[in-house]
């Protein structure tokens, strides 16, 4: 039997420094309505996908919560088979939690979201608004403009002159893209948090250079009337030995600081084996570096993004974070800002010179579920034959936004939780899954095939498909299931230059913005218990 907690004993929890994980198990797009603040989303479905990842330890205690109870004795049940075994339930889900006069959030990355305001107000965090940026642009000023987004965020969409140096990267590679002092470094990403972090960050390290946050990133530069580039990629410079030193002087600072040990191998073998504690050991350098050579059993996660989006990258609160430290700059730099968001035990682990590493991509740990079969494979060559023939049906299972963007020819979208509501056990025809790399399709897969459809996962999934120049389609026509798997931003809809459309994308980019500057007074009120500590230089 799973134990129920009521929402002042889950309140009472979280003020605690007991390690615990908090899991929404509602679809992304569900779940952006209304959440705890400090809930990741792990929908029922995607469990066996997310859950070694987001909440490694199977002994870790585990609330889960949906809006009001629908969803939660099914996941409970299931994490039970999966291994778990302290698992617990918020009575009344969200809706109770509410109720009782606790506060509830809106969209994703919250928590990193409110420090990010935080630290723009205690810190002073400089900044230009778009339209100052456009006329010292116009005015050929002396500036570099740094975007602190991923590499596929910036490609979708950037700035005019814009280079892309993530969030992560800045402070080990600033000085090769602005290597006089009088240049203005301008910081931008999407909206705000990033470009207030990236900012901050320089200004923390104390550069010569005059640095500013844009105001409302590209969102307000697109409000404004201006244009964005798309399909750019910026190659990132090897950074000069010279130009680190006084950047390494300056963490180590830092470091001493925010009192941030580092720990040797005995250490970190020690940690990894003990039972009753849960360790999240991290890479934070850029994917490439990653997969040429990583210590093994840690994670992929570009520091910029680990900052931004914690609750989707570790679920257990209070558990202790190990972050591998190959340059002096990176790792010391990320684990700053995440003892600031409040993660008390936060170590660097440099690795001997001689250490054994790993290559090749992060492996993704499926969990099985014994009490469902495993459902088989088909080639794409087989699906796309099956398709041809209509002897299939192929349903795309992952992300509606990438399913717009590119998908499998003749393919539907459907979110997980939804999409035996499109099935007919009548119709003998074979019900195809894909998903990017067709991992989450065979989960899913599988699932269906417990309860009686003739269900396959596609091998290699639409990375596959695309791989064997596959017919492939694009669009939102086949999309079944609405916003349930993610909420649409207004990015999504910049594509349509409708002016009908241009004033829908607006409306949600300035709701958007404004959420954002309301986050300040939103975790001042009971149900968010931040720990957030902003270092003023």
């Amino acid at each position: 039997m799973q134990r129920r907690l009521t929402p002042s004993q889950l309140s009472s929890l979280q003020e605690t420094e007991e390690e615990f994980a908090l899991l929404d198990v509602r679809e992304a797009g569900l779940f952006v309505h209304k959440h705890l603040f400090y809930a990741s989303c792990a929908p029922l479905w995607r469990m066996e996908y997310l859950l070694d990842r987001l909440a490694p330890r199977k002994t870790t205690p585990v609330v889960l919560v949906d809006l009001q109870g629908e969803q939660v004795e099914a996941a409970a049940a299931r994490l039970e088979r999966l291994g778990y075994s302290d698992v617990a339930i918020l009575e009344g889900g969200t809706l109770a939690w509410e109720a009782q006069g606790y506060e509830v959030f809106i969209d994703t990355n919250v928590p990193s979201k409110a420090f990010g305001e935080r630290v723009e107000v205690e810190a002073r965090t400089p900044h230009l608004t778009a339209e100052e940026l456009h006329r010292r642009l116009q005015d050929r000023e002396n500036l570099v403009i740094l975007d602190g987004r991923p590499a596929d965020e910036f490609f979708n969409f950037s700035l005019p002159g814009a280079h892309n140096v993530p969030n992560g990267e800045l402070p080990y590679r600033i000085h090769e893209f602005a290597p006089d002092p009088e240049t203005l470094i301008v910081v931008n990403c999407a909206g705000r948090t990033r470009s207030i972090i990236g900012a901050q960050t320089l200004k923390n390290l104390k550069l010569p250079n005059p640095v500013a946050a844009l105001k409302g990133g590209t969102m307000s530069w697109l409000l404004a009337g201006w244009t964005l580039e798309k399909g750019k990629y910026t190659v990132l410079p090897e950074p000069q030995a010279e130009a680190l030193a006084p950047i390494r002087a300056r963490l180590r600072q830092l470091l001493r600081h925010f009192e941030l040990p580092s720990i040797d191998t005995a250490q970190l073998e020690a940690w990894r084996a003990a039972p009753e504690r849960s360790l999240y050991l991290f890479d934070v350098r850029t994917l490439e570096e990653y997969q040429a050579g990583h210590v093994p059993g840690s994670r992929w996660a570009a520091g910029g993004q680990l900052v931004q989006a914690t609750d989707t990258f570790l679920a257990t609160r209070n558990a202790r974070l190990a972050l591998v430290d190959h340059d002096g700059v990176r790792a010391p730099n990320t684990a700053v800002w995440l003892r600031q968001m409040g993660f008390q035990e936060v170590f660097l682990y440099p690795p001997p010179p001689q250490a054994t590493l790993e290559t090749g991509p992060e492996p993704i740990r499926v969990l099985r579920d014994p009490s469902l079969p495993v459902a088989s494979w088909v080639s794409v060559q087989q699906a796309n034959a099956l398709r041809q023939r209509k002897d299939a049906r192929i349903y795309d299972i992952d992300q509606s936004v990438r399913f717009a963007h590119r998908h499998i020819q003749d393919a539907l979208f459907a979110a997980p939780h939804r999409i035996e509501s499109f099935l007919d056990k009548r119709d003998d025809r074979l019900v195809l899954l894909t998903s990017r790399d067709g991992v989450l399709a065979q989960v899913i897969a599988s699932q269906l095939v417990a309860r009686g459809f003739p269900a396959r996962a596609i091998l290699g999934g639409t990375q596959a498909w695309r791989a064997a120049q596959l017919p492939t389609a694009s669009g939102r026509e086949g999309i079944l299931t609405g916003e349930d798997d993610t909420r649409y931003s207004g990015y999504e809809l910049a594509e349509d230059k409708t002016a009908a459309n241009q004033v829908v994308r607006d409306e949600r980019f300035r709701a958007y913005l404004q959420w954002e500057l309301d986050l300040l007074e939103q975790i001042q009120r009971p149900g968010a218990p931040t720990r957030f500590q902003v270092y003023c230089p």
